[in-house]
């Protein structure tokens, strides 16, 4: 796939490139196939996979008009100067990536379901939040209905306590990355939401850094998210 690179830190190895398809991968030194570094707003190929770029490798944005003979100007000068190709916030003919809250949602459960890096907005977090109580009330719900019909009222609901586990089992993994790409949102790193285990306070402490506003400038974590 084809991308632009939004940001790279040199010294920690480490950046964001935008991808033709409006979605956001995070890549490291190791990723990259020819280049040592790679400067912002750099043209790159890549392989996406999982919310990472690998194989990461620059191109020329004039190799795919190397072989046309190029187009003379209207003053019937010299020709023109092909124009540059962006992505992501920055196309205009490229679909940006949805910002709806059950998009964000949606992307949590798949494709950031193992994403520790980059940042998370607060319409991200709260959409992430909204929609995984909706899905426990219909899960909690069905497993009502199923211990009902098999008459584990009066007794353990097993099946519900069942479908619960199961559910908050596998829906930690995107709730802790969310969690830490909103502490990257806001300026900090992402170890701090290790305060979720301090016992009373540790609940309230992630809750205050949720409500607080995006950073409105690139961070070492990575730009601005898209829709702030």
């Amino acid at each position: 796939m084809r991308g632009e690179v939004l940001h790279y830190d040199e010294t920690q190895g480490f950046g964001f490139i935008t991808g033709a398809d409006g979605n956001r991968y995070s890549f490291a030194r190791e990723n990259l196939r020819r280049e040592t570094s790679m400067a912002k707003g750099a043209l790159v190929e890549f392989q996406p996979g999982g919310g990472h770029a690998r194989d990461v490798f620059s191109i020329n944005a004039q190799t795919a008009a190397a072989g046309a003979p190029a187009a003379p100007s209207r003053t019937g000068n010299a020709p023109e100067a092909p124009k540059p190709q962006h992505f992501g916030r920055s196309a205009d003919n490229e679909p940006a990536a949805a910002t709806g809250l059950w998009d964000y949602f949606w992307r949590g459960l798949t494709e950031n379901y193992f994403n520790f890096a980059g940042r998370a907005r607060r319409k991200e977090y709260w959409g992430f939040c909204l929609f995984w109580t909706i899905a426990l009330t219909v899960v909690v719900s069905i497993g009502l209905l199923i211990d009902d019909s098999m008459g584990n009222m009066e007794e353990l609901p097993a099946v519900t306590v069942g479908l619960c586990g199961v559910f908050v089992l596998a829906t930690i993994p995107p709730w802790i990355g969310l969690n830490v790409r909103r502490l990257h949102d806001i300026g900090l790193t992402g170890w701090l939401f290790l305060v979720v285990f301090i016992p009373t306070i540790g609940g309230l402490i992630i809750l205050v850094f949720a409500l607080v506003p995006t950073q409105a400038r690139e961070n070492q974590w990575g730009p601005v998210p898209a829709g702030v």
